[in-house]
């Protein structure tokens, strides 16, 4: 069994979804500690709850400790078994989330696994349903890792409801080296039981401060009516995007030019992926035992992931100044 200390680096919700993932991957049980230890509320959330338990579901493991506030929890996977569940976070919590510690495992199914999944689709403090979409899964794509989803309805903060249907198809990674690309920058911008004009003011901010940056730049428009009320934006542009979701008080414009800024600033350094998808693209990399990316910075969670899929994998990660980037090797 396999001990990870659940305060190491940056110590949140990452690790534990890390160590599951790889745990079911590799067959070894993994025993969790001092989970979320440093946060203001300490343990499991129920969004991690039900991210622990559906692991569980498609690799037939046992667990113990998995409720909310726990700090240690013990998983002891088997195999990674395809078929159709459907799972409802039954909050806001990250749908997104909840698929990057399903992710690696079902790619090592023996049939595709299908997920059916209500939560949030665009939230605070984690990765856009649309960023998921269009920066994440089209990085994996490049290693062979199949994954499709559809967003049938938007969920948003505090009460949920989205819908995404998401298929894994068997895939094992194999080892990629990015570099940069270059493109026009794309978008979505959202809303739900909000006026129209709120996604377009977002849009159009966005693309004004793009426009002047030189950069062309097309941005889609959504305004419907979901179970949830709320809005948001996200941009991308080849391995690199930026996601600002709305809030009560903010001005559309602001959540517009804000994603805008944080896009800019990934695309005025020739690395080839941005910050946030470094630290997703780590336990693919030690699976697919090779392949490398630049980056602007090194971020802590990415440290972080690199610290546990070492505990997990036989593989080994090389950081390395490259210019005015950062480059890290999997060997």
């Amino acid at each position: 069994m396999i001990h990870i200390d659940g305060s190491y680096g940056e110590g949140g919700g990452q690790i534990l979804r890390t160590s599951v993932a790889l745990s079911a991957v590799t067959g070894e049980a993994v025993h969790i500690t001092d989970i979320r230890s440093n946060r203001p509320k300490p343990g499991l959330s129920a969004q991690h709850v039900k991210a622990i338990e559906t692991a569980a579901l498609i690799c037939g493991a046992t667990v113990e400790g998995v409720s909310i506030g726990s700090t240690n929890i013990t998983f002891s996977p088997q195999e990674v078994r395809g078929g159709y569940y459907t799972i409802d976070i039954g909050t806001a919590g990250s749908i997104a989330l909840l698929l990057q510690c399903i992710m690696p495992a079902a790619a090592y199914s023996d049939t595709d696994i299908e997920l059916n999944i209500i939560g949030g689709t665009d939230v605070s403090w984690a990765p856009s349903i649309d960023y998921l979409e269009n920066v994440t899964l089209k990085a994996l794509s490049k290693m062979g890792y199949r994954c499709e989803i559809d967003t049938r309805k938007r969920g948003y903060y505090p009460r949920g409801g989205g819908v995404v249907h998401a298929t894994i198809s068997p895939s094992e990674p194999e080892p990629h080296d990015f570099t940069e690309e270059t493109g026009d920058i794309l978008g979505i911008s959202h809303c739900s039981n909000l006026p129209e004009h709120v996604a377009k003011r977002q849009a159009d901010s966005a693309k004004d401060i793009i426009g002047k940056a030189g950069y062309d730049c097309h941005i889609i428009t959504e305004c419907a009516e979901y179970p949830s009320t709320g809005s948001g934006i996200t941009l991308y542009c080849g391995m690199k995007g930026a996601y600002v979701p709305g809030k009560r008080g903010l001005p559309a414009e602001k959540v517009g030019s804000r994603a805008a800024a944080e896009l800019l600033d990934e695309l005025s350094n020739r690395s080839s992926v941005d910050v946030h998808l470094a630290d997703q693209l780590i336990p693919y990399m030690g699976l697919a035992k090779g392949g490398s990316f630049t980056v602007r910075e090194i971020s802590s969670h990415t440290t972080t992931n690199i610290w546990v899929t070492e505990q997990f994998l036989d593989v080994k990660f090389k950081i390395q100044k490259k210019g005015n980037m950062m480059e890290i090797l999997a060997i």
